[in-house]
């Protein structure tokens, strides 16, 4: 009888914790996940999870999709994209319900990946920066858009190792609904008919939606600097006077909700919005890196989170079928032939329409007739996506592979 297959995964974020949760039902594979922090816990922007990432939630299991309402996700009855400049202006807890069930021997906090050692039977012995080690025969890299394990995968050197500045970035603050709704306005906030809205302007951008049940509003400003492209800064400072500039052209409403829910302190913390360049692989033998560690993108498209998901249901349908750690290598190299085109295609579609919804498209600017015709279309490739034929193909290519 074959032993386990022995799994590490790095990184305790959504990409870890839905692929810890999607391994854990085979019985074939012995899973455990690392996370760097102190606990496991949840950070950043809310998520958006697009019915193309609903569906692989649903094909990993049913009760994964109700992690989602036992979190709070509120159903969204749309997107609305509004023209705010121009002729035509007119807490998350999902990583917490996806690990609930996952034995506590198996989680393992405060854990920074420091190296590999190679064992002679193909096996890996992981080192830790606290001076503990894990054995493993498959190593998978989901540490973020600063991954450690990227880097292994493709050296230190290479261009595509490390995230780059696109230059956009973002101010973000969660209010009460009831706030939220007398400074935006009752007819765009309203759990009654919750939707999310992107409103676009001349280098100046807003999104709000709504969160928790409906007890919070998530309320975003963004806009793009051209001289922050490939600079080294990770976040910025930006002051109230600033900010009443970039919309100081917008309808009053809307200049009103930035100025009441923004601009009550004298600077906001900004955060600026990177992006990995395309990898020439996903995969180095025994290791691979998912999620955020091997596609990190910009927001624009709300697609980053859905990728984690989709990557978890064609990882875990591998791996599961595997029977010893040489077909686990197999799994890995067919994952990373059919998931890194569409992931990269994505990346590279989520900068453009950041550039788009700022008034930065060459062939947009403000037109609403441009922006209605081109802007929109920019998502069915994203969300009209059959998961379910995307993970069959994978099991046939799996299937030849191991014939072969």
């Amino acid at each position: 009888m074959s032993r386990l297959i022995r799994i590490a995964i790095t990184g305790g974020g959504l990409a870890g914790a839905s692929l810890c949760y999607a391994l854990l039902p085979y019985p074939n594979l012995d899973v455990h996940i690392f996370e760097s922090a102190a606990a496991f816990k949840e950070s950043g922007m809310a998520i958006g999870i697009a019915r193309n990432a609903l569906a692989a939630l649903d094909l990993i299991g049913p009760a994964a999709a109700q992690c989602l309402k036992r979190a709070g996700a509120v159903p969204m009855v749309g997107v609305r994209f509004m023209l705010a400049q121009g002729n035509n202006s007119g807490n998350m807890i999902f990583l917490r319900e996806l690990l609930a069930d996952v034995p506590q021997e198996r989680m393992h906090a405060g854990k920074k990946l420091d190296k590999i050692d190679y064992n002679s039977d193909g096996s890996m012995k992981l080192r830790f920066t606290d001076g503990t080690t894990h054995e493993c025969d498959i190593l998978i890299g989901a540490d973020g858009i600063r991954s450690t394990v990227r880097r292994l995968i493709l050296g230190a050197d290479d261009p595509a190792a490390s995230p780059r500045n696109t230059g956009s970035w973002c101010v973000m603050t969660l209010q009460p609904y009831a706030e939220a709704q007398a400074n935006i306005g009752k007819g765009v906030v309203d759990i009654e008919d919750a939707r999310e809205y992107s409103w676009i302007g001349d280098r100046s951008y807003i999104l709000h939606n709504v969160l928790d049940h409906g007890r919070l509003v998530q309320f975003v400003i963004a806009s793009h600097e051209k001289d922050a492209v490939d600079s080294d800064h990770w976040t910025r400072t930006v002051s109230a006077d600033e900010i009443k500039k970039l919309y100081q052209a917008w309808p009053p409403h809307l200049y009103k909700a930035v100025d009441q829910l923004l601009c009550n302190a004298p600077e906001q913390n900004a955060m600026y919005f990177w992006e990995h360049p395309p990898a020439r692989t996903y995969v180095s033998g025994p290791v691979c890196i998912a999620g955020d560690a091997a596609h990190a993108t910009t927001p624009w498209q709300g697609s980053g989170g859905g990728m984690s998901i989709e990557d978890s249901l064609i990882l875990s349908t591998l791996l599961g079928r595997a029977k010893t750690p040489a077909e686990a290598l197999t799994a890995l190299k067919v994952y990373d032939h059919v998931r890194r085109p569409r992931t990269q295609r994505i990346v590279e579609s989520s900068r453009g329409t950041g550039l788009i919804v700022n008034g930065l498209g060459e062939d947009t600017k403000l037109d609403f007739e441009k922006l209605r015709a081109n802007l929109l279309p920019r998502w069915d490739f994203i969300i009209d996506f059959d998961n379910e034929k995307h993970r069959d193909e994978a099991v046939e290519m799996m299937e030849r592979e191991l014939q072969s």
